[in-house]
């Protein structure tokens, strides 16, 4: 038997995804359906491409439905425990020293569901969160990067 994916969301983000699936079954799917009726009065429906695009939107929202309900299936909530020790962990915001430039960069370590690399979100499962998990304040890091290691001094760890 193979393992469901565990996706791990912060409460803020579950919510978020409780309230869009929620959305998608009471409002979204009705303004679908009522494209689809629309389209279908204009007539021959081979050559009626508002048909075509309802149809399509209607794959696009039961696929989008689809990976919720796959997700809202199979999460766990980090829970942000104050008492585990100071380490990385999901949930941290890391500060960083990239050695190659000098600067100091500051990443918050999150599920892969969360990520936003380009805010600061980092997610657990790419090179770079995959590489500070489990790591202390003051230890040196390597990533596995595709251009090659790139070396980094950990320099904060916040809850």
């Amino acid at each position: 038997m193979i393992m469901a994916k565990e996706y791990k969301l912060s409460h803020q983000r579950l919510k978020e995804l409780q309230d869009e699936m929620n959305y998608l079954k009471t409002v979204r799917e009705k303004e679908v359906a009522e494209l689809i009726k629309e389209a279908r009065s204009f007539g021959d429906l081979s050559e009626n491409s508002e048909y075509d695009e309802a149809k399509n939107e209607q794959g696009k929202l039961y696929a989008r439905m689809a990976e919720l309900e796959e997700i809202l299936a199979n999460y766990v909530v980090i829970e942000e425990d104050e008492t585990e020790g100071d380490y990385v962990r999901l949930g941290s915001t890391v500060t960083v020293l990239d050695k190659e430039f000098n600067e100091e960069e500051t990443y918050k370590i999150v599920g892969s569901q969360e990520a936003d690399p380009m805010n600061g979100a980092i997610s657990e499962d790419s090179p770079f969160g995959k590489a500070l998990l489990g790591k202390n304040a003051g230890d040196d890091v390597v990533v596995d990067a595709p251009a090659g290691p790139v070396e980094y001094k950990l320099l904060k760890i916040e809850r």
